[in-house]
């Protein structure tokens, strides 16, 4: 099932829906009452917290809310009408690993005064993690995204994320782990910098629980990037190319680290854009990854 977080951007109000077909969305009630968050739902589903679907369901079908979904794109896009779509749910940390993908060590080994770190990273038994964002440094759909005014080689970088819930991957969303890759590429001891700052990382549009998505490793990555309303940069992947597995991945996440519920963990990317490319302020990215959506952010610098 895929879930999205509505606001009424008059009363303030938040509800929590769910995609009844491709073209509608419905909200999810208790009792009568609208929940607002996939955390409620959880509450609810109690030590059934993997199996989401069948806890929703027949609340959703009771519902008498629902949405036309490209009413709701529409009116997020473009910043007006009663609804716009926010984050699917609230990342209470949000971690990253580096370098899963061949093509990911091969772009950090020509970026880097120290290219033979990224080559011991893909090939070790232990992955490159890193702490990514707080909730604070997050933004969800169709919300600015940012590049620092300290770098002058900014990328995006579309992944595939995990939600976790007692350390077990309850399901999935999009990231976009910006990146400056000027800062980084000059000394990795930077990485934090380049990586953790004010709109450093997009996540959504939608939830997707884990039973709802059958094969994972087989998903479809496509990143987009327009300036000025026309196409500058357009790749696809698959995550099928991806080096290490998720559960593996969670693993080293959680070795001694007691993560908090709904860490959001991004998984690394495929898709990288030339050398000679940089964002710029007023950039359009839009990244898309199969059974879970689109998630489109402006750029601004911060």
């Amino acid at each position: 099932m895929r879930f999205y977080k509505v606001i009424n951007n008059k009363t303030k109000e938040v509800c929590l829906t769910a995609q009844i077909n491709e073209t509608t969305l419905g909200g999810i009630n208790y009792k009568d009452q609208p929940l607002s968050s996939i955390e409620q739902l959880l509450e609810l589903a109690g030590d059934n917290f993997t199996d989401l679907d069948n806890i929703a369901l027949p609340l959703l079908n009771s519902t008498k809310f629902k949405i036309n979904l490209e009413d709701l794109i529409s009116s997020s896009k473009e910043k007006s009408g009663l609804f716009r779509m926010c984050q699917p749910y609230t990342p209470t940390e949000i971690w990253a690993a580096g370098v899963t993908y061949k093509s990911s060590e091969l772009e950090r080994k020509r970026e880097s005064d120290t290219p033979d770190v990224y080559a011991k990273v893909y090939n070790s038994d232990r992955p490159e993690i890193f702490f990514k964002a707080t909730k604070e440094r997050s933004v969800g759909p169709f919300d600015e995204i940012g590049i620092r005014q300290d770098s002058s080689w900014n990328v995006p970088e579309a992944e595939l994320a995990l939600v976790l819930f007692n350390n077990e991957i309850i399901g999935y969303t999009i990231g976009n782990d910006m990146s400056s890759r000027s800062i980084e590429g000059e000394n990795p001891l930077y990485l934090p910098q380049a990586k953790t700052y004010n709109k450093c990382c997009a996540i959504g549009p939608s939830f997707v629980t884990a039973s709802s998505i059958t094969n994972p490793n087989s998903l479809n990555i496509e990143c987009s990037i327009f300036r000025k309303n026309q196409l500058i940069f357009k790749d696809h992947s698959s995550t099928s190319l991806m080096s290490r597995e998720f559960e593996s991945l969670k693993e080293w996440l959680t070795k001694s680290n007691s993560i908090p519920n709904m860490t959001t963990f991004l998984t690394g990317t495929p898709i990288i854009p030339p050398p000679e490319f940089s964002l710029l302020e007023g950039d359009l990215v839009r990244i898309a990854i199969t059974d879970i959506g689109i998630l489109e952010n402006n750029v601004v610098k911060v």
